[in-house]
């Protein structure tokens, strides 16, 4: 009988640091008001270089920054920006520095490969249960309806 083999020691620590830093990042994205803005973002990465044993002089925290690299820091930002909602079967895409919220279904539809109808209301349930509300535009005949996601503009 074959065996499957086990995964390198390299594969399984990369998976425990992938998981460790998505739960890290989801676990304390809200404790830095204000939500949903760069500044909440600063402060979880300098908490998060201080905790590291960085100093808070700039210099440091540009080293740290660094260190994390581009592919790992914007998965980070993709974590902290973004909400999943299964009571409304949405997902929560915004970070402030797009032009627009975007949300879009966890699932599809009923019909195999076919999207589900994100309604409006929907769209308002989700913006007020993350507390986006106040931070995107009430005007809905700005929020467009593409395919399968609704986009909803900032605030000016």
């Amino acid at each position: 009988m074959d065996q499957e083999p086990l995964p390198s020691v390299a594969s399984l620590q990369g998976t425990l640091f992938d998981f460790a830093i998505a739960e890290l990042v989801r676990g304390h994205r809200e404790s830095f008001p204000p939500l949903w803005t760069a500044e909440s973002w600063a402060k979880l990465m300098i908490w998060l270089a201080l905790s590291c044993g960085c100093s808070g002089e700039a210099r440091a925290l540009e080293a740290f920054a660094a260190a994390l690299g581009p592919v790992l820091t914007a998965r980070m930002r993709r974590l902290f920006f973004e909400r999943e909602l299964p009571d409304l079967n949405l997902r929560v895409m915004a970070d402030p520095a797009e032009q627009q919220v975007l949300l879009l279904p966890l699932e599809v539809g009923p019909v195999p490969g076919a999207p589900q109808a994100i309604t409006a209301e929907r769209v308002a349930a989700a913006l007020e249960t993350v507390g986006l509300s106040p931070l995107v535009t009430d005007d809905r005949l700005r929020w467009q309806s593409l395919e399968a996601l609704v986009a909803v503009p900032w605030r000016s």
